[in-house]
């Protein structure tokens, strides 16, 4: 059994935190420019009426998000523009259904990571590992849905979505990387709501509830299910067939482990953060699907 007490693990991944935050300010213009930028370059030539649906629907959801508190300001702002961005690179223009596009993915990576928050909240309080009380920061938003968007920003505009094999190649790896973020939030989440002794992936050793680099069994199954919850929404709204599911599906679940592992040895010895692990992960996942 591992010596270190909880409450000394805590005060040194604060301040870990606080030392390395200088990465959740450099991953922020790293995704919010490009995002920024192929927005307009997406809109371009003309005004469409699938454009105007998905920003209508897209700034109601960040209302939303702000409005739940599930987001600071600027994260809501900040999880706006990615999600327009996703949900351009995967509508049909000019006149393509929201539904086919992957704002029902994305919309259950909010469901999924809010009901996880705040499960057994008062738990998580009491042992010091509950999420602010005002909601996610957009660092933290970059971290999670950068990659997707950036997969977005990068589907070639004005090809059919489903015959173009550009587009198709994009979807997976994109889906992937949210599947991914879904099972890294709701594993962590479900972990520390429920209890038990997690263990270090790299020594097995136990560790306090918290730990990076730690898992537990019902947090990992958790995080599974939780991938495999979003990859089933995209099914239908973006025709995967089983094998692209199941690509997709495999990939997260990779990259939920490359997050224990780089989180076991990289984020424990000081050189990264958790935003940045959260986004090298969901890129993990999302090249590990590209090359599948």
């Amino acid at each position: 059994m591992d010596r270190t007490r909880p409450g000394d693990d805590r005060r040194r991944k604060t301040e870990r935190e606080r030392r390395l935050r200088w990465q959740s300010r450099l991953l922020l213009p790293f995704v919010l420019l490009p995002a920024t930028a192929g927005v307009p370059l997406r809109m371009l030539p003309v005004w469409t009426p699938a454009t105007a649906k998905g920003l209508a629907i897209c700034a109601a959801f960040g209302l939303l998000v702000w409005l739940l508190r599930a987001a600071t300001p600027p994260a809501a702002l900040a999880g706006f523009l990615l999600t327009f961005c996703i949900y351009l690179g995967t509508v049909e223009q000019p006149n393509g259904s929201w539904f086919h596009t992957a704002l029902l993915p994305g919309l259950a990576l909010f469901l999924l990571a809010f009901a996880a928050t705040r499960f057994r909240r008062g738990r998580k309080e009491r042992i010091g590992l509950a999420e602010s009380r005002r909601g996610r920061a957009a660092s933290q938003v970059a971290a999670n849905m950068g990659v997707a968007a950036l997969a977005g920003v990068a589907m070639p505009a004005h090809l059919p979505l489903l015959s173009s094999p550009h587009s198709r190649a994009l979807i997976v790896p994109l889906i992937a990387a949210l599947a991914e973020a879904a099972a890294d939030t709701v594993s962590s989440e479900v972990g520390q709501a429920i209890g038990g002794v997690p263990v270090l992936i790299t020594t097995l050793k136990r560790l306090p509830p918290g730990t990076d680099g730690a898992v537990s069994f019902p947090g990992t199954v958790a995080g599974s299910l939780a991938a495999a919850v979003l990859v089933l929404t995209a099914m239908p709204t973006l025709h995967l067939d089983p094998g692209q599911a199941t690509v997709a599906w495999t990939a997260a679940i990779c990259g939920l482990f490359a997050d224990s592992i780089i989180g076991a040895t990289l984020e424990r010895r000081g050189w990264l953060n958790n935003d940045a692990v959260n986004f090298l992960s969901t890129a993990i996942a999302a090249l590990l699907a590209l090359l599948a």
